[in-house]
């Protein structure tokens, strides 16, 4: 078995629910992040990155310029890599964290080579990884779910509940593998 878990499925089936279901259960053994949206009138206005250790920054959002876009939404690709980037890189140095939480690999967070390198550098170490990636085919995505100690699941509306159970099961057994 890998020591990378990457969890996929369609847009709002509830993949970030089950890493922050995960990462709270892990408690100080879980470093990282995870995304959560931004509404406001009207509905969603954005996405903000919020780390485990309690860090928080605006990823994406209709107010933002930049010429990194995703639909009607703005990246802030400096905001990724100074948080997030910097979160998924302490958990990979911190001797307390056992599993680095990644939320997510998508289209926005691809624009960013220093994160592209993280998530490397994450899947290369001897942490277990958790991850949430984008369904859609990507070449760079499509790529990191092909390599060899990455194990892809699939969240869907019937399995969605049973699946933090699930995915602490594999944590477990992939870091009594590594000892």
């Amino acid at each position: 078995m890998g020591h990378t878990l990457l969890l996929t499925g369609h847009p709002g089936v509830g993949k970030t629910t089950v890493v922050k279901q995960v990462a709270a259960a892990l408690g100080q053994r879980a470093g990282g992040f995870y995304t959560e949206e931004i509404q406001g009138p009207g509905g969603r206005k954005g996405f903000r990155l919020l780390t485990l250790d309690g860090r928080t920054a605006i990823m994406a959002h209709v107010d933002i310029r930049s010429r990194h876009r995703v639909g009607r939404y703005g990246v802030d690709v400096q905001a990724l890599d100074t948080v997030g980037v910097a979160a998924v890189r302490a958990a990979i140095e911190a001797s307390e964290v056992a599993a680095v939480m990644v939320d997510e690999i998508g289209k926005m967070e691809l624009f960013s080579s220093e994160f592209r390198g993280v998530v490397i550098k994450a899947t290369s170490s001897r942490k277990v990884v958790v991850a949430t990636i984008m369904q859609k085919e990507h070449t760079w995505a499509s790529a990191l779910k092909a390599m060899p100690q990455v194990t892809l699941w699939e969240i869907t509306k019937s399995n969605r509940n049973e699946m933090p159970g699930c995915v602490i099961e594999w944590v477990t057994d992939a870091w009594a593998g590594a000892h």
